[in-house]
């Protein structure tokens, strides 16, 4: 990774559509040299791909939580478990294990808050390895980088 790599990035982070001619051209290199350099970047695993940002408004899905999960043993098996339930709920966008009072924070988009109470209650609340739920509505996102 070097300089070039670190502007390549940024720049497509902001726009992924870009064609390869017009990512040369913001970043001041040949067209080949920057093919060759995205490849290398995709090869290596430093781009994973490359998505839509998506109005989720526009989409049935208006409302936004984020939820604090704390189990009920800090065990293997029961983080496996919980990761495993919820890879399987659509309402869960991220998902992250994290370190402090609870184990782990969840981004869950749902069209309402009666939706939500629905995800909260049949899939959060019938989980064993859930101790406790915190739940923090998003009232608006004034800054969101997210790809």
């Amino acid at each position: 990774m070097d300089k070039i790599d670190d502007h390549i990035l940024r720049t497509l982070a902001r726009d992924g559509r870009l064609t390869n001619l017009q990512l040369a051209d913001q970043i001041g290199l040949s067209p080949s040299a920057t093919s060759r350099r995205v490849a290398d970047l995709e090869r290596s695993g430093v781009i994973t791909g490359y998505r839509a940002v998506i109005d989720q408004s526009k989409v049935g899905l208006g409302f936004v939580a984020y939820v604090t999960v704390g189990l009920s043993k800090h065990t293997k098996e029961s983080q496996e478990a919980f990761e495993r339930a919820i890879s399987q709920a659509p309402q869960v966008k991220e998902c992250h294990n994290v370190t402090g009072v609870f184990e782990y924070i969840l981004r869950v988009e749902t069209a309402d808050l009666s939706a939500y109470k629905v995800f909260h209650t049949d899939v959060l609340g019938v989980l064993p390895q859930v101790n406790s739920i915190t739940s923090y509505i998003v009232m608006e996102s004034p800054k969101d980088l997210r790809a």
